[in-house]
């Protein structure tokens, strides 16, 4: 029933990709990732390597929960409705947040002191998942796909507070371990990505009639026999009698 409805890349993808993610956390629990290698340690040569795994790492059981979901339901999203670019926002999102957090000085936001940071997660990619299926709608001005824009600010709209600090809204004895600069880079790439990306794939249809001089034999016919049959239509208008001959015109055409 769903063969050529669901796309099979918008279920095997975010599998593939949900598997990547537990298979890192099982060998972090198991001692191959130690200490910070595999993370992205900001301006520092060997926190390189983690532009490529950290969104495959995560410190605990409900960090890789928390982002398992939305992975799943994003990557769903975007290859489903945006199959043409989707690979390609997929990696280039993967790769350009990485590395614009490596570029990122880990300082203090309240203190200005350097801090020694690893970051691990998937939070960043979700960031530009959500951001590019938010920002691609609406610059497509597709209805469909402004309907999914409207799906994900509805379910992840919330995502806008994970950009700020939390030391800006709370009083916290030590700096946050979330990485808010991961969750701003994700939500700056997915947006660049989505206007750069904003002409290519399904685009808002426009109906024959809606290009400048249109004009149809057929139309001016039923025109002309509705003026013959209709002369009272024609004295003096106030503009809803107008508005519904011209419905009335649009339902002739559609037989």
């Amino acid at each position: 029933m769903f063969k050529n409805v669901i796309s099979k890349k918008a279920i095997i993808n975010p599998l593939l990709m949900l598997s990547a993610m537990w298979l890192g956390y099982f060998l972090q629990m198991h001692g191959f990732f130690e200490s910070c290698f595999g993370a992205i340690i900001p301006l520092l040569p060997e926190g390189l390597l983690g532009i490529i795994t950290s969104p495959l790492l995560h410190g605990n059981i409900d960090h890789i929960i928390g982002n398992s979901i939305p992975i799943a339901a994003l990557m769903f999203l975007l290859y489903q409705f945006y199959p043409l670019v989707a690979s390609k926002v997929f990696i280039i999102g993967w790769l350009a947040t990485g590395f614009l957090v490596w570029l990122l000085p880990p300082i203090d936001i309240l203190t200005g002191e350097y801090m020694y940071t690893c970051t691990i997660g998937a939070s960043g990619v979700v960031y530009v998942l959500a951001f590019f299926l938010f920002f691609s709608g609406v610059f497509k001005w597709n209805m469909k796909l402004l309907t999914i824009s409207l799906l994900v600010v509805l379910y992840y709209g919330s995502l806008v507070w994970g950009m700020l600090p939390e030391e800006l809204f709370y009083n916290m004895p030590e700096p946050s371990k979330i990485s808010w600069q991961a969750h701003l880079s994700g939500a700056v790439v997915g947006s660049i990505i989505a206007f750069v990306f904003k002409n290519v794939g399904e685009k808002k249809k426009k109906f024959i009639w809606e290009f400048p001089n249109y004009y149809s034999e057929k139309d001016d016919k039923l025109w002309q026999e509705y003026k013959e049959n209709h002369p009272e239509d024609f004295l003096e208008l106030p503009y809803k009698k107008r508005d519904d001959i011209w419905d009335h015109l649009d339902e002739l055409r559609k037989k």
